[in-house]
């Protein structure tokens, strides 16, 4: 059975889980609705603003997919059309619902719009909120990390690397953890399931780096000691 399901309307594509194509609204992603009723912006480091919407008893996370880097001062959200299953929002939505399956700690994928136009598309995802979260790099800031959690946080990373899971953009903001010390990560639009190699160690040496970065910007610490419970946790989950 696939783990995704589409809907046709007219150029555009809608994408969800089998199990909520019955239920699929295009209204689901009118944002300028969902901000009329209440729903909230939020804004995370280094990346644009999500509404958080609530929904049939959940709150869901509305994502524009938007570039960034030189090129956003040029094309803003467009990208090239080389197929559906091509397009960011099915590879972000295809991948979480692969990773629910292994239950590692990710957001749920609720559902994705892709409006094409011809040789280009732009394109949303819903995912359900993470409630009681703060990103590591707020924690790092007020110096509340203990030794318990940077192991934590290893095992974590170890458990996605383990399954083949290359986040190319591992970072203190997109690591969340919750009132109960669970961690998880989110924004996987640039993920892939690959074999082992060298990507492992560079999506670490990335994480070593935006710590640090975070350390020096706010004035928080981490010490290599802290690091040292990291890469222990790390390496206590196999490789395969």
């Amino acid at each position: 059975m696939s783990r995704l399901a589409v809907t046709r309307l007219g150029n555009d594509y809608g994408i969800t889980t089998p199990e909520r194509l019955a239920d699929f609204d295009p209204g689901w992603f009118d944002r300028v609705a969902w901000e009329a009723n209440g729903a909230r912006r939020h804004t995370s480091t280094g990346r644009a603003p999500v509404l958080i919407c609530e929904m049939a008893g959940q709150s869901w996370v509305l994502r524009h997919y938007s570039r960034g880097g030189l090129v956003a001062r040029f094309v803003e959200d467009h990208y090239v059309w080389r197929g559906l299953e091509s397009t960011r929002a099915w590879r972000e939505l295809d991948i979480l619902a692969q990773m629910r399956e292994w239950k590692l700690p990710v957001p749920q994928p609720v559902a994705a719009l892709v409006r094409r136009s011809g040789l280009v598309y732009r394109a949303d995802i819903i995912t359900v909120f993470i409630p009681e979260t703060q990103a590591l790099s707020a924690l790092l800031r007020n110096d509340s990390v203990s030794d318990s959690l940077w192991r934590r946080i290893g095992e974590v990373l170890g458990a996605f690397h383990a399954r083949g899971i290359d986040h190319p953009d591992i970072t203190a903001h997109n690591l969340l953890v919750d009132s109960d010390a669970r961690v998880f990560l989110v924004d996987f639009d640039n993920a892939l399931i690959r074999r082992a190699g060298n990507w492992r160690m560079r999506g670490i040496a990335r994480f070593q780096r935006s710590l640090r970065k975070v350390a020096l910007e706010t004035g928080g610490t981490f010490s290599p000691g802290e690091w040292q419970a990291v890469v222990e946790g790390y390496e206590s989950i196999g490789q395969a």
